[in-house]
């Protein structure tokens, strides 16, 4: 493509509009097409001129009807878990069928991308888009809706965004089947290590232990309530804290499968005996979490049916095929194994 011609895709419709467009901010139609394009040799003043031209003018480039070739962007917040893993793998499952290319990148935990990072996606015009507990800002969403880039979110609190297609699971029911177990089997001081405050899957976790509390009239410790980072070294850490005190909870509920894990090493480090002097639940139901010893109660979030179907929603808008719904939650399961069992006292 030479610099004085518009991207292959566009009609001549948008040829016109990018024209016009180009007339308004007093640029050439080629910078216009740089800026559409995520090309980063635009002066910022410039680009910021183009794109708030293209926002009053709702400019959006012509969906493209793909035969089923192409990528997709998969995107987490941070990867190195099984728990990536098994969001992978459902990707994967789907987008074999077509068959679609997967670009794998990573944030370094960050819940926004920088600026370079969708320079870099929009340059490439993937199909679509999958954000992993991570999010695009409203400015952003507004680039990839303008090329017609679908983006569909997984496991995220893009609830608060209607528009942003997204697939999840109950988080709070999850909270709440875990939590109601160990009261059932009689436990009254149970410690809950969530995940990060700020993350909408932790925070509903954490009220969904809270109502199970309220269900049988049992008092919930503010001092047992903790959030961590769904990694085994939050697990380690607050578990460390929690079973070291004279007053230790005889049950505790983790936020993940990893920081179970971790809980599990604090005990054993302790000298505690799982479930004799503590029980311990996770949440996620990884591979894994059936082979450790004890085998773990967790609560199973169906990771690879999540995964498969947001990346059935994104081929299907990449297609043009309107989506019945923007958002869906699939439903958490409580698996109980042998780290759990009645309080000894």
């Amino acid at each position: 493509m030479t610099e004085n011609r518009s991207p292959d895709v566009l009609g001549s419709t948008a040829i016109a509009t990018i024209a016009t467009i180009a007339r308004e901010v007093g640029v050439s139609a080629a910078t216009v097409s740089k800026v559409l394009n995520g090309r980063s040799d635009v002066a910022a003043a410039t680009r910021a001129r183009v794109e708030a031209s293209l926002e009053r003018h709702r400019y959006r480039r012509r969906a493209r009807r793909s035969s089923g070739e192409g990528q997709i962007e998969l995107v987490f917040h941070e990867f190195g878990s099984d728990w990536a893993l098994e969001i992978i793998r459902g990707v994967e499952a789907v987008a074999a069928l077509p068959p679609v290319n997967l670009v794998l990148s990573q944030l370094g935990g960050a819940r926004r991308p920088p600026q370079s990072w969708v320079d870099a996606v929009l340059a490439r015009r993937p199909l679509g888009v999958l954000l992993v507990m991570c999010n695009l800002t409203d400015q952003q969403r507004r680039r990839f809706d303008r090329q017609s880039i679908p983006v569909v979110v997984i496991d995220n609190d893009s609830a608060s965004a209607a528009s942003v297609p997204a697939v999840g699971s109950n988080n709070w029911n999850g909270g709440l089947l875990a939590t109601r177990h160990l009261l059932e089997l009689g436990h009254r001081r149970i410690a809950i290590i969530s995940g990060p405050q700020d993350v909408l899957c932790a925070r509903a976790r954490t009220a969904g232990f809270r109502c199970a509390h309220e269900e049988m009239g049992v008092p919930v410790a503010p001092d047992l309530v903790r959030f961590g980072n769904f990694h085994l070294d939050a697990g380690y850490t607050h578990g460390m804290q929690l079973l070291s005190r004279p007053d230790r909870p005889t049950a505790v509920f983790a936020g993940s499968d990893l920081q179970a894990m971790g809980v599990l090493r604090a005990a054993r480090q302790l000298g505690l005996d799982v479930p004799g002097d503590v029980s311990v639940v996770g949440y996620d139901n990884l591979p894994v979490s059936a082979w450790i010893g004890p085998a773990l109660t967790t609560v199973n979030q169906p990771l690879r049916d999540m995964a498969g179907t947001a990346t059935q929603m994104l081929l299907d808008l990449a297609r043009g095929v309107a989506l019945p719904t923007s958002r869906i939650d699939l439903v958490a399961e409580l698996m109980i194994r042998e780290s759990t069992a009645p309080p000894s006292t």
